[in-house]
């Protein structure tokens, strides 16, 4: 477990306004947010409450209209175009609703992928590789291509990929929302685990309820802005 104690997350005042046919929306209205490392927290609320949106402000996948957020300690502002995709490259992981696996690649080559991009040695890479789909259940289905594997393996073959390249920081939106309650429940106790036992970071934007039950933290949003944050066992 990290022993760090700078926090992963800052959010200070954060705000996002869209136009809506000339019309400003307010999609995020001044939330103050700090996560600390080894978290796994899940950021709930209704559809239009914010979510996904902070969720994109908060991975540099979007900017702020007004605030600033902070990652390990380093203002997403202050970062060029370049900086920033490196951070997120070497420093985020993320796991999508839709999985966005590769087609062509095997098993094993859509989770190195990153550290390829990363530059690490093909040894460290083979390792990391094999450990990391041991530690997903997926040992013996390196080679195969994504369309010969079911929707649950294809979301264990994602939660590897982002976990792989060892970010500080995991964020997934609706990881369970096309898997059926048997499979989300045993892909969630597996992250639960892996979170344990890295230290790494998990924030969830989500729906779910089984994440809910899970979350050592549980952040609602309302109409943007944060509604309740509570600590949980």
């Amino acid at each position: 477990m990290s022993e760090s104690k700078t926090p992963v997350i800052v959010a200070q005042g954060v705000t996002k306004t869209y136009e809506d046919n000339g019309v400003p929306v307010e999609a995020v209205k001044g939330i103050d947010l700090t996560i600390m490392p080894g978290e796994f927290t899940a950021i709930v609320g209704p559809s239009g409450s914010g979510k996904t949106t902070f969720l994109n402000i908060i991975s540099g996948l979007d900017t702020v209209t007004g605030g600033r957020v902070s990652l390990d300690g380093k203002p997403l502002s202050e970062m060029t175009g370049r900086e920033l995709s490196d951070f997120r490259r070497d420093s985020i992981g993320f796991i999508f609703q839709a999985y966005n696996l590769i087609p062509v690649l095997s098993v094993e080559e859509n989770v190195e992928y990153v550290m390829l991009l990363q530059g690490i040695a093909k040894s460290v890479r083979r390792d990391r590789v094999k450990e990391i789909l041991a530690r997903v259940g997926l040992a013996d289905y390196a080679h195969r291509l994504p369309t010969k594997l079911s929707g649950g393996q294809q979301q264990r073959v994602a939660v590897a990929r982002a976990m792989v390249a060892q970010p500080s920081l995991v964020l997934a939106d609706e990881p369970t929302a096309n898997l059926d309650s048997k499979t989300g429940g045993e892909l969630l106790d597996m992250m639960r685990d892996l979170n344990r036992t890295t230290g790494m970071t998990f924030v969830f934007s989500t729906h779910d309820e089984m994440i809910m039950e899970r979350a050592t933290r549980l952040i609602t949003l309302r109409d943007g802005k944060v509604a309740s944050d509570e600590a949980r066992a």
